[in-house]
């Protein structure tokens, strides 16, 4: 996949439940789901991000984005990500976060990445 001592981003875009304001899903991403997040994550991830959408000013009201949050979860290297994956995919963390997912997010439109960043100086 990368070098091991390559960074690794990962890129999650996330879609709240049917019913669920947007509030009220960022209060419980922020005060349940995130706290589940930095439970498994602060081990080896150097980042977690969470980046919610709201449409621009101008647009339609009535349209309802893909997405309502962007994720991110930042590794410092290859072992960490790896060593992540798998305490994520134990049976008690997967029950864990399964269960809060199905309250918050319409998981079937979930979509992950691995994230390669470019950036421009506009300075």
């Amino acid at each position: 996949m990368t070098e091991d001592n390559a960074e690794i981003k990962v890129v999650t875009l996330l879609k709240r439940r049917d019913g669920m304001s947007l509030r009220d899903f960022i209060h419980h991403y922020e005060t349940v789901h995130k706290v589940i997040g930095d439970k498994y994550l602060s081990h080896h991830a150097c980042g977690y991000r969470r980046t919610f959408l709201t449409p621009m000013p101008g647009s339609d009201p009535e349209a309802q984005p893909d997405y309502d949050v962007v994720m991110e979860i930042d590794f410092p290297n290859q072992t960490a990500f790896e060593k992540t994956f798998a305490l994520l995919g134990t049976p008690d963390a997967q029950a864990e976060i399964v269960a809060d997912e199905e309250k918050l997010f319409d998981r079937s439109k979930t979509c992950s990445f691995i994230a390669e960043r470019y950036e421009s100086d506009l300075r």
